[in-house]
């Protein structure tokens, strides 16, 4: 553990910035797999319905420094061509 007073707090706020990151990601992963459910199925209004949630999350992770802008842009423009296949 770390004896300074600044590192104290530093390891203190890596904790927590740590959950805060995890939060984030699981929310993510759990909507990407309601969407892959949802392209499964092939119903049209669960797809949208998914893919504007995952839209939003992705875009307040990047707010908060999660992911990265491109990362986003990536996995949007994939998620969309599956979504055009159908």
């Amino acid at each position: 553990m770390a004896n300074h007073k600044s590192a104290k707090k530093r390891a203190v706020q890596s904790i927590l910035k740590n959950s805060r990151n995890s939060q984030y990601l699981s929310k993510f992963r759990t909507t990407l797999n309601k969407f892959q459910a949802a392209i499964n199925t092939k119903s049209s209004e669960d797809i949208e319905k998914s893919f504007s949630n995952i839209n939003s999350i992705m875009a307040k992770a990047v707010k908060k420094g999660i992911f990265k802008k491109q990362y986003v842009a990536r996995k949007l423009s994939s998620l969309s061509k599956q979504i055009k296949k159908i």
